[in-house]
């Protein structure tokens, strides 16, 4: 019945693309039995509970696939029908073209761009291991659950999955057990075009268990190996799934022409006709598999209701640790968190990843699921706190990550850690080194992930380590990607705000870009004009000149307005930590740049673009439009025109003609 049920998966995926005459065929058949075996024997699951906290997870790294995920879901009984199968890839249908995140329940994460899924199923099966140490006690082992992933050729050739299996390795997640789909087919054709390595050996430098040549067409072989998996609870594993690619198509099996592309009519019909399905009925599914498929999900129903209970027992027994089981899955703050975030008391001169530093350790008293680190940049980016205990293999009881030189495992272990639930996870690095993250971090907007990215080192003002390290285009594109909140706070009290801005955002993902050097604070707190996005944190009446800024080049526009106002020029300074929201403020309220007739001024040390609308042809912009120079920070400035001078006088200049 297990061959039957996984043939009717395929001709399924088959029908599917082959009406939408658009989609990837050829994984979704040479997967079925893998993916057959693990939703009715395996995997832990409940079709009516989706959400079930202690669900084994499921990640379709080579996401490309995904017909093979929405033809399983149908048959396990989640809430995807036949009809949604029917419009795979149509407008509004939940059967997107890559499986997205929040589109239809069972879906753990939106993949597609390969490397990614995998790198996921690691930051699960890590939030697996910290939140087991945390919640379960003898006799109460209510996280328990597997990690498993499908990845392809694809995703073993993007870098980060060897990133993200390297940190596995090191921290022996032995409850993460990925399916290496090898077909040694991609789009270009056979992966001795370009992909020669031997990917067991890599994986077991990683100390990953490997097993190896394993026929993903035999339940039986399968079957073995992941009982073989489970055996070794100090390692990841890594099963090496030899497939066929669209295994039984009469003339596309093991060819590249399968991949991305429907099979046409009649390679559909001998596809049909070598598994034993009707070739003249599209979407068939027998009742014997029906019956099979509910009689599988039916059998699963005691575990569950077994956990159910003793969840309920556990909450009884251990009311305190219940409470904090809510708070993290919730994401509640503390009850006083204005008061906690108001009492930071920032003087004298300092740079904001220092305020953010000092913010983040109250914040892990205070919030224990509150956890992340760096990319080896702990003591640059300010984020590690050696009281609050540090993740090791055999040690997960601690809030300090470490990940090691891996920026874009990095983002996507966090966007794993996120999605599993239990945790609101931060990363860490230079600003400059978001490129690297970017496909994590535009996921996790994507899929509205609450990850908090603290990026420092924020501009040219980084000095010496010169243009490599200095970013310039990189807090404009960051502001380019939807949903993605990009906070640049002026000094400390706009640090600590920030923070809670980010920690209170669980609709997405939040990016905190804070500098190296020292910034005088601004004269009070403003928490209700923050929320704006902007506000004025100089002003006066009827102002002749309105400066705008953000981050560091606020107190460079504070100091501008006092040398103006000796010349008896008055001024209006506004900081603009969140420009989205100061767009979206404007828009209801556009008093803040009034009077028109006032000349208008922006200063960021970064490129400009996304600053014009707020500026008529007469009005001045201060950016940074070519690469950085090496040398001392303050010097790099004023070689690019910040200065007090230089802005005073352009200003004097443009107020005579």
């Amino acid at each position: 019945m297990l061959q039957k049920s996984a043939n009717i998966v395929k001709g399924l995926a088959v029908d599917a693309v082959e009406k939408a005459q658009s989609g990837h065929p050829g994984m979704p058949v040479g997967c079925a039995e893998i993916g057959t075996l693990l939703y009715t024997e395996v995997m832990e699951h409940n079709p009516q509970d989706p959400d079930w906290p202690d669900r084994d997870r499921f990640v379709l790294s080579a996401g490309h696939g995904s017909m093979l995920l929405y033809s399983i879901l149908h048959l396990s009984g989640y809430d995807l029908s036949l009809d949604d199968l029917k419009n795979f890839r149509q407008l509004n249908s939940p059967t997107a073209g890559h499986p997205e995140y929040g589109h239809a329940p069972g879906i753990e994460t939106t993949t597609g761009p390969l490397g990614q899924g995998i790198a996921n199923a690691v930051g699960m099966a890590l939030a697996e291991e910290m939140l087991a140490t945390k919640f379960n006690r003898p006799g109460y082992e209510i996280v328990d659950h597997y990690t498993y992933t499908i990845a392809g050729d694809g995703c073993m050739m993007e870098g980060v999955s060897s990133e993200a299996a390297s940190l596995a390795g090191h921290l022996g997640l032995g409850k993460l057990i990925a399916f290496y789909d090898s077909n040694q087919i991609s789009i270009e054709g056979s992966t001795e075009l370009a992909f020669t390595e031997d990917v067991a050996e890599r994986f077991k430098s990683y100390d990953w268990q490997v097993i190896d040549d394993v026929d993903g067409h035999s339940f039986d072989q399968v079957r073995d190996a992941i009982r073989k998996a489970k055996a070794d609870q100090d390692r990841p594993t890594l099963i090496v799934a030899k497939t066929k690619i669209a295994h039984g198509s009469p003339t596309k099996e093991g060819k590249a022409s399968s991949h991305g592309a429907p099979l046409g009519p009649d390679e559909v019909k001998g596809l049909k006709e070598n598994i034993g399905l009707p070739v003249d009925q599209e979407f068939y599914i027998s009742d014997e598999v029906k019956e099979f498929w509910q009689q599988q999900v039916a059998a699963k129903e005691e575990a569950y209701d077994n956990w159910v209970e003793l969840y309920s027992e556990w909450r009884d027994e251990f009311p305190e640790l219940a409470k904090k089981w809510d708070e993290a899955y919730e994401g509640n703050l503390p009850a006083d968190f204005d008061k906690l975030i108001a009492d930071f008391d920032f003087t004298g001169k300092e740079a904001t990843r220092k305020a953010s530093g000092k913010v983040l350790k109250k914040l892990f008293a205070e919030i224990d699921y509150l956890v992340g680190g760096s990319a080896d940049l702990a003591p640059s980016t300010k984020t590690y706190f050696e009281e609050y205990g540090e993740v090791q293999e055999d040690s997960y009881d601690g809030q300090n990550l470490r990940f090691g030189v891996r920026e874009h495992a990095m983002g996507s272990i966090a966007n794993g850690l996120a999605l599993h639930g239990g945790l609101r996870p931060f990363t860490a690095t230079f600003l400059v080194f978001s490129d690297y993250m970017r496909p994590a971090i535009r996921l996790a907007a994507l899929m509205g992930q609450p990850v908090i990215y603290v990026f420092t080192h924020d501009s040219i003002y980084l000095g010496e380590d010169g243009p490599t390290h200095q970013p310039v285009e990189h807090l404009e594109s960051l502001r380019l990607i939807p949903n993605l909140t990009v906070l640049r706070p002026a000094d400390g009290r706009e640090t600590a705000l920030a923070w809670q801005q980010a920690l209170e955002n669980k609709s997405g993902p939040t990016a905190l870009v804070l500098t190296r050097q020292g910034l005088e604070q601004l004269d009070e707190s403003n928490p209700e004009g923050y929320k704006k996005g902007g506000y004025p944190v100089e002003d006066s009446n009827d102002p002749d000149v309105i400066l705008m800024a953000s981050g560091s080049e606020v107190s460079l526009a504070v100091n501008v307005a006092h040398q103006l106002e000796q010349d008896m020029i008055s001024s209006r300074v506004i900081s603009v930590p969140d420009r989205e929201k100061f767009t979206e403020t404007l828009s209801e309220d556009s008093s803040l740049l009034e009077p028109e007739t006032a000349l208008r001024v922006v200063l960021e040390a970064g490129v400009g673009q996304g600053w014009f609308k707020f500026l008529g042809s007469q009005d001045l912009l201060y950016t940074v439009e070519t690469f950085g120079k090496s040398a001392p920070g303050e010097e790099v400035g004023k070689d690019y025109g910040f200065s007090v001078d230089n802005i005073v006088a352009d200003i004097k200049d443009n107020l005579e003609e």
